[in-house]
Formats: C-alpha cells, sequence, structure tokens
C-alpha cells in the first residue's frame, strides 16, 4: 500500500522536473533592443539612453581591471530591475530585462562595491505609440 503512493510522488516529482525545463526563454537579440554598456573603474557608458518598451538587452563589457556589476533600477533609483554580476574583467555579459515605459537608472559598480559610477537616467517609450 505504501508502494503506490511513493510512486506517484516519484512520478509527479520528475514531471515537474521535466517541465520546469520548457519555459520560454528571452534570448539576446530576440524581439529586443540591445544596448551596449562599457564599464571601467570610473565610467558606465551607455550606447543609448532611451529604448521602447520590451525586451532590452543590456551587453556589458567590463574595460576595467577589477571584477564589476551592472544595475538596471526603479525610478525611485533604489529598487533592483534587473542586474548581472561577477563581470571579470575583459568579459563581457548580457542582461536581459522586460520592462514597460518610464525612467528608469542604470549604473555600474566597479570593484562590486559601493554606490557605482555613471548613474544615468535610461528613458523607456511606450513601443506601441511608435
Amino acid at each position: 500500500m505504501i508502494r503506490r503512493p511513493l510512486a506517484i510522488v516519484a512520478a509527479a516529482t520528475v514531471t515537474v522536473a521535466i517541465l520546469s525545463g520548457c519555459v520560454p526563454n528571452t534570448t539576446p537579440g530576440s524581439n529586443g533592443t540591445t544596448i551596449h554598456v562599457d564599464s571601467t573603474a570610473v565610467d558606465c557608458v551607455l550606447s543609448a539612453t532611451s529604448a521602447p518598451s520590451g525586451s532590452i538587452v543590456f551587453s556589458v563589457a567590463n574595460k576595467g581591471d577589477a571584477a564589476t556589476e551592472f544595475y538596471v533600477l526603479a525610478e525611485d533609483g533604489k529598487r533592483v530591475v534587473g542586474e548581472v554580476e561577477n563581470i571579470g574583467p575583459g568579459i563581457s555579459r548580457d542582461l536581459v530585462v522586460d520592462v514597460q515605459p518610464g525612467t528608469y537608472y542604470t549604473v555600474c559598480k566597479p570593484g562590486m562595491v559601493g554606490d557605482g559610477v555613471g548613474r544615468a537616467p535610461f528613458t523607456v517609450t511606450d513601443s506601441r505609440t511608435g
């Protein structure tokens, strides 16, 4: 009698594990805008300061000599909308965020400490009106 409930639990666990891998992933460049970010010890330079709403890929290149992080912050400048951490010197990593129209802030954190550098507003326009 105990075998049947254990078999059901085991089958359910396997099913959940298999299905959890079946979710759509946003891949860099698919149906979105790519913004290039150059992070150094003293600056955080974006290739654009605005983009249409939807999927945005921030392609972050660490051109400094210490590991860095990149953040997209909400309009209040405090809440994290998206982040990518531990980007080693000479390495590039992508951050994919899905955003609604509004004002956001971007910032890099060379050395992964402190308030960061290059904090700047980033405007997301309504992609349905363009």
